[in-house]
């Protein structure tokens, strides 16, 4: 069952078992900030045995586009339409956000976002790429990085 994320009063429910739940919960309750702020929508997550085409979407786009395979568990997923952008989101165990946006229209933006927890070290899979530092008051201390998707997914 899909639940919103508050991003006033943040929860670790859905991401307990994470060993960083709270900053995870904080990062989670950051990209809910986002996206009703931006495009006025509410920000509900399921799990990946719920909404497995979310994950399944994001795990293609990631082995197609670099080759990358994430080691740790997915514990909640999102994916929805806004102002002709398909977003997913997946939210891992490790502390973990990976998004994805893709602008349907052809020659809009399209890219894959990677966002470390507060705690969480970078994952192997991720080693190669630069993770730049930005702070947020749900989130503490949030290291992120991208790349942009070539193909069509």
């Amino acid at each position: 069952m899909s639940a919103v994320v508050d991003f006033v009063k943040v929860s670790t429910v859905g991401v307990e078992s994470s060993p960083v739940a709270e900053a995870l919960a904080g990062l989670r309750a950051n990209e809910a900030r986002y996206i009703s702020n931006k495009y006025g929508i509410d920000f509900a997550v399921s799990t990946p045995e719920e909404d497995p085409d979310a994950l399944r979407w994001i795990t293609g786009v990631l082995q197609e586009e670099r080759g990358i395979v994430i080691a740790s568990p997915a514990l909640q997923v999102t994916a929805f339409e806004a102002d002709g952008i398909r977003f997913a989101y997946v939210f891992y165990e490790s502390g973990l956000s990976i998004n994805v946006m893709y602008t349907i229209a052809e020659g809009g933006k399209r890219a894959v976002g990677f966002k470390l927890a507060l705690g969480m070290d970078i994952p192997e899979e991720l080693s190669t790429f630069t993770f730049a530092r930005q702070r947020s008051k749900l989130a503490g201390e949030i290291r992120g990085s991208y790349f942009v998707i070539k193909g069509e997914h």
